[in-house]
C-alpha cells in the first residue's frame, strides 16, 4: 500500500497545472490523501532553493516522494494554514493548528515555523479511533501489560512514560488512560491537561494549557489539584515545576500519569534527580517507569543471513536482513512494534534488589548504577527485547542499532 499511494501521488502531482489558480487546493488535498493511505504519521514540506520538498514520515523514517514548484510553495503551505485557521499572512511566527476533514476520522496538526526560504510547515497524523485504545492493542510484552494493568488500580503514585520524541509515548499514555475510563469512569473523577489535546477520551475532562493566559502546565496543576481529581494524566513533563506539582500531587492521594523524554528507564531516573526533585519523593510516588521505542518490522522480503558482522554483537544466531519489494516501497520494513522496558519497585522481581535500588536512589546514584540495579531486579532491558526481536525475526541488527545506537544494543557495559 505505501508504494502504491506514492506511485498515486506522483502522477497526480504531475498532472496538475501550476498555472491553475486551484493548483494549491488540489496538492494541498493530495497530499494529504497520499499520507493517510500510505499510513505516513507526519509530511514534512521544506523550502529548498528551487522547489518545495514533500517528505513523508513512514514507519519512523522521513522519505522524500514529491518536489513541488517553487514558486508555488507559499501558497501551498498557506492552503494549509487556511485549513487550520491560521493567519495567512504571518509567516514571520510559527503557528499552529488543527485541521479537521470532513468524512474522515483521521485529525491532523499543522505546524509551521519560518526558515530560510520561505515557511517549513509539518502536518502530523493523529491516530484513527478505534485503533490502539486498549493497552490489549499496543503489543506490550505479557509482563508488562501484566504489571502495568495492575498498577493502574492504584489509588496514588505515578506511572510515567518515557522515550525519545515520536516513540509512542502519548498513545500509551492515552491507552492507559481508557483503560482506566473503562474500569471505573462512573466511580471515579478522571481529568488532565495537555498542551494540546490530541485525542478526546470519553469518560476524561481534558483540559489544555494556554501559555498566553498565563496557564501552563505547572500552574493548570496546581488549580486542577482543587477539582476533587482521582486521577491525572499531564501532557507531558517538561520542566522542574511541573515535575514537582505532578508528583507532590501524586503524594496526596492520586494516580498520575505522563510522559517525559528519556532515552532509558534508568535515565528518566536520572534526569529526575538532576532536575532537582527530592530524592524521597521518586522513591515514595514512583509505581513504575515504561521507557519505549518503536522499530521498524522486517517485511515478508526478509533474506537470512548467517555472517557473525551482520548481527552487530547482539547475542544471536543467524539473523534476517532487509530486502526491499513493491509492498514495503524498497525499504524492507513494514509497520512498527513495541520494544518497551518498565521499572518497577512493586512490581515482581526480587524484593532485596528492588530495595537495592531503592536506596541508590536515595543516594543519588548515577545511570549506569540505577540500571544495573533495575536489571538485577529482573527489569528485561531494551537490548535484552531487542535481542530477542532479532532472534525471532522481527526486526534486523541494523534497525535495532538505527533506533537503540550503539551503545543502548548492549548491557555489557552495566557487567564489567
Amino acid at each position: 500500500m505505501p508504494q502504491v499511494a506514492l506511485d498515486c501521488l506522483a502522477e497526480q502531482l504531475a498532472a496538475l497545472d501550476a498555472g491553475d489558480p486551484q493548483y494549491a487546493v488540489e496538492a494541498v488535498e493530495r497530499l494529504l490523501a497520499a499520507g493517510r493511505a500510505a499510513g505516513a504519521s507526519d509530511i514534512h514540506l521544506q523550502p529548498a532553493p528551487d522547489a518545495l520538498e514533500v517528505k513523508f514520515r513512514l514507519d519512523g523514517v522521513l522519505q522524500t516522494v514529491a518536489r513541488l514548484p517553487r514558486g508555488l510553495g507559499p501558497n501551498v503551505v498557506a492552503r494549509l494554514k487556511v485549513q487550520a485557521e491560521l493567519l495567512t499572512y504571518r509567516t514571520d511566527v510559527p503557528q499552529e493548528g488543527r485541521i479537521r476533514p470532513n468524512g474522515s476520522d483521521v485529525e491532523m496538526r499543522l505546524s509551521t515555523f519560518p526558515a530560510l526560504g520561505g515557511e517549513r510547515a509539518v502536518v502530523r497524523f493523529f491516530g484513527r479511533s478505534g485503533r490502539y485504545e486498549r493497552l490489549e492493542d499496543l503489543g506490550l510484552p505479557a509482563d508488562v501489560l501484566g504489571g502495568l494493568g495492575g498498577l493502574l488500580g492504584e489509588t496514588s503514585g505515578a506511572i510515567l512514560i518515557s522515550g525519545p520524541a515520536g516513540s509512542g509515548k502519548t498513545t500509551t499514555a492515552y491507552a492507559c488512560l481508557r483503560e482506566l475510563a473503562r474500569r471505573d469512569a462512573e466511580g471515579r473523577s478522571l481529568v488532565s491537561l495537555e498542551d494540546p489535546i490530541e485525542v478526546a477520551v470519553p469518560g476524561v475532562a481534558q483540559s489544555q494549557v494556554n501559555s498566553a493566559a498565563g496557564l501552563d502546565l505547572a500552574t493548570g496543576l496546581r488549580f486542577l489539584m482543587r477539582q476533587d481529581p482521582e486521577v491525572i494524566l499531564v501532557g507531558e513533563i517538561r520542566d522542574r515545576a511541573t515535575a514537582e506539582a505532578a508528583l507532590q500531587g501524586s503524594l496526596t492521594g492520586h494516580l498520575l500519569l505522563s510522559t517525559f523524554h528519556a532515552g532509558s528507564a534508568a535515565e528518566t531516573l536520572g534526569r529526575l534527580l538532576d532536575m532537582g526533585i527530592e530524592p524521597y519523593v521518586l522513591r515514595s510516588t514512583l509505581l513504575a517507569i515504561l521507557c519505549q521505542r518503536l522499530p521498524r518490522k522486517l517485511c515478508t522480503c526478509a533474506r537470512p543471513c548467517d555472517d557473525p558482522a551482520a548481527r552487530l554483537g547482539l547475542p544471536v544466531g543467524r539473523v534476517l536482513l532487509p530486502a526491499g519489494c513493491p509492498a514495503c516501497a524498497g525499504t524492507g520494513y513494514r509497520g512498527r512494534f513495541l520494544l518497551v522496558e518498565m521499572l518497577s519497585f512493586r512490581c515482581g522481581g526480587r524484593p532485596e534488589a528492588a530495595a537495592e535500588l531503592g536506596r541508590a536512589v536515595l543516594a543519588r546514584a548515577d545511570t549506569v548504577v540505577l540500571e544495573r540495579l533495575a536489571v538485577a531486579a529482573r527489569m528485561t532491558s531494551r537490548s535484552q527485547r531487542a535481542a530477542e526481536a532479532v532472534a525471532a525475526g522481527l526486526t534486523s541488527p541494523a534497525e535495532i542499532r538505527r533506533v537503540l545506537g550503539p551503545a543502548g544494543m548492549t548491557d555489557s557495559e552495566l557487567h564489567p
